[in-house]
């Protein structure tokens, strides 16, 4: 299995994406990061050595800051740390994002910024190792000071306390560590808040709602190219000299892939002199629109391959002497990457419902009314459109910022917080209820085409369309669409559907 050293180089994002998705590579610590962990720790035992007061190290925390420690309840003061802000509620999260999270908070303390001991990120990785992955609860971070409560169930893992999968299989904490045959650590100074003070949870959220997005971008450009055809549109608002004109660049590829879509399409220049003067928005503007998301989907892309390699606890050792607090735990630009994506995501699902009622009203499409075979004693796809809806209207409400409404915590000392995990949380939703969006644009663009009989689509819709028929079957009389759509939404989500037409046209940008 291949290998990811931590503490050097940044991890690309298949690096992240293989944390998230699996198979999980072996973490190993870069050589190289090895001696600046050594001379930080030197640091923090020479402070309490010299008597020296430092925050987090011979303090409390928080409005505790003033309190200080007696050196022989220094390992007593961490442990309580981790077990005190053990505090999440709610549902886990997914067992990928807290291994990604996990492995994060490793390269994280491998940078050798923090302080610890080589002893806590050798153990840390001989955790992850064996294939124990804290279990994290969803709720109860605030996202600044790091995203204290999740990220302290994660180091009671390493303590052998909290819940933990092993296997799959989810056990306590000390279950899974005797398990794999390894020993609970104990913490010493500064260590518990080094796991604590961090943006992990946050930046794995965003990492799921990123490579979310990614398939909805390739996705709408598909769902789009199939309505073109069945609504019998134009493909000429697709013209490269058009978008070249504005030049902004997700919506020049955009266009480029509902050209290469529609290559070779019998239907479009079957019907290139038909008396219709302009389509709908939601085709002529297709690229427009996806472009703008694409164009956020990529600046978000680099703020999370940014974050993946951020050092983000507090106090840090600088320059292997310096002990100093900052505020690099604030996850502020995770939280508003986040709440644009949140908007990019919602809008491909926006106007993909859009699309949709094109092909089922007849007074836009030309079609059947719904797409049904006897409108009135069949209903059709009617209520596909108006679950879409109702997702769309779901999203409107998830896609208010989080990153707008700050509670001060900590007795006021924590006076400003991002709500950088809401706001991935919530940036999810919308990308599984836009997932479902363009499943049920898709099954109806697939039974449109379904009435033309004699032209073939593009390329590329051929492709899709030819994928779609091993779930969907034509439609004769009514049957529940609840399992045709879930159908469709599989192969979106598990990337099967933009397999197959790239097979056909080349990858898609």
């Amino acid at each position: 299995m291949a290998s990811l050293k931590l503490g050097e180089t940044p991890p690309g994002l298949s690096d992240l994406r293989r944390l998230l998705r699996g198979p999980a590579p072996v973490l190993e610590l870069d050589p190289a990061a090895l001696a600046r962990v050594e001379t930080s720790r030197r640091a923090v035992d020479d402070a309490l050595e010299q008597g020296e007061v430092r925050y987090g190290i011979n303090t409390g925390f928080g409005k505790f800051s003033q309190v200080v420690i007696p050196p022989d309840q220094l390992r007593a003061l961490q442990a309580n740390l981790v077990r005190s802000h053990a505090a999440g509620v709610g549902e886990p999260l997914d067992l990928g994002i807290c291994r990604l999270a996990f492995a994060l908070r490793i390269g994280n303390l491998a940078r050798g910024y923090s302080g610890v001991r080589p002893k806590l990120i050798e153990h840390a990785l001989a955790v992850f190792n064996a294939g124990i992955v804290p279990r994290l609860p969803s709720r109860g971070s605030v996202g600044a000071s790091g995203d204290l409560a999740p990220l302290a169930h994660m180091a009671q893992v390493l303590m052998g306390e909290g819940r933990a999968w092993l296997d799959g299989k989810e056990m306590s904490g000390a279950e899974a560590l005797a398990s794999a045959g390894l020993a609970p650590i104990e913490l010493a100074a500064k260590e518990g808040l080094a796991l604590l003070n961090g943006t992990q949870v946050s930046t794995a959220l965003l990492a799921d709602a990123v490579f979310g997005t990614r398939i909805l971008a390739a996705v709408a450009d598909i769902a789009c190219a199939i309505t073109t055809e069945a609504y019998k549109g134009t493909w000429l608002v697709y013209d490269e000299r058009i978008h070249r004109l504005r030049g902004q660049p997700g919506q020049l590829v955009s266009a480029s892939n509902l050209r290469r879509l529609l290559l070779d399409s019998e239907i479009l220049v079957g019907h290139e002199d038909c008396d219709r003067v302009q389509d709908p928005y939601s085709l002529r503007c297709a690229p427009q629109v996806h472009g703008a998301s694409r164009d956020m989907l990529k600046h978000c892309e680099g703020v999370l391959r940014t974050e993946a390699f951020a050092v983000t606890d507090n106090p840090l050792v600088l320059d292997g002497v310096d002990i100093v607090s900052g505020g690099n735990f604030h996850a502020q630009p995770i939280a508003i990457c986040a709440d644009a994506l949140k908007i990019a995501a919602a809008e491909f699902a926006s106007i993909s419902e859009r699309r949709t009622e094109i092909l089922v009203n007849p007074d836009i499409s030309g079609l059947p009314a719904f797409l049904a075979q006897q409108g009135g004693l069949e209903s059709g796809l009617m209520i596909g459109q108006v679950t879409a809806a109702a997702l769309v209207s779901e999203n409107k409400v998830l896609a208010h910022p989080a990153s707008v409404d700050s509670i001060p915590t900590s007795a006021g000392k924590e006076d400003h917080v991002s709500m950088a995990p809401a706001a991935g949380i919530q940036c999810r939703q919308i990308v599984r209820n836009s997932q479902y969006v363009l499943a049920i644009e898709l099954m109806t663009g697939f039974h449109g085409l379904g009435f033309e009989q004699e032209l073939q689509p593009g390329k590329g819709v051929a492709a899709a369309r030819d994928v779609l028929a091993t779930v969907l079957a034509p439609l004769h009389g009514d049957r529940m669409l609840s399992n045709d759509i879930e159908a469709v939404f599989g192969l979106v989500r598990d990337g099967t559907l933009v397999a197959a037409v790239e097979e056909a046209v080349g990858e898609l940008d």
